[in-house]
């Protein structure tokens, strides 16, 4: 099943994420697609923040990989984009994250989908005239 939504601010890409974060429990891995700039990391500020994260939530681009504490769930966010070899990875120790307990929002997927576990759920942002169009898929 797949839902289409057009957000036209930064704002509302961000009240997009908290209502996706209502919807969406652990165990789960999100695939996050989009350009550079499209808006990725504004959508998962929103769901933290619909988690009930109230800490400042900061782009993974240079640390890969960022962990949130969202009440007894712990949600990672991955940006994989600067990764080149699927061995770099196990490094991160990104086996070891995908429990019962977490939700794992991933940023350009693509490039390592052999070896990612199966998406629960397919976020794919594209830009338009104005704004946004993004279509979240359940798999």
């Amino acid at each position: 099943m797949a839902i289409e939504y057009l957000p036209d601010t930064g704002e509302q890409m961000e009240d997009l994420g908290a209502d996706l974060a209502k919807r969406i429990s652990a165990p789960a891995v999100i695939f996050l697609q989009g350009e550079l700039g499209a808006g990725k990391t504004t959508l998962v500020r929103g769901f933290l923040h619909g988690r009930g994260y109230q800490g400042a939530v900061k782009s993974p681009t240079y640390t890969l990989i960022e962990s949130y504490l969202c009440g007894d769930v712990t949600c990672y966010h991955l940006d994989l984009y600067r990764l080149n070899d699927p061995e770099e990875l196990d490094y991160l120790g990104l086996r070891d994250i995908f429990t019962e307990k977490t939700v794992c929002l991933i940023e350009w997927p693509e490039r390592f989908v052999s070896v990612l576990p199966l998406p629960s759920h397919k976020i794919a942002i594209e830009y338009r005239q104005s704004g946004r169009s993004v279509r979240v898929e359940t798999t």
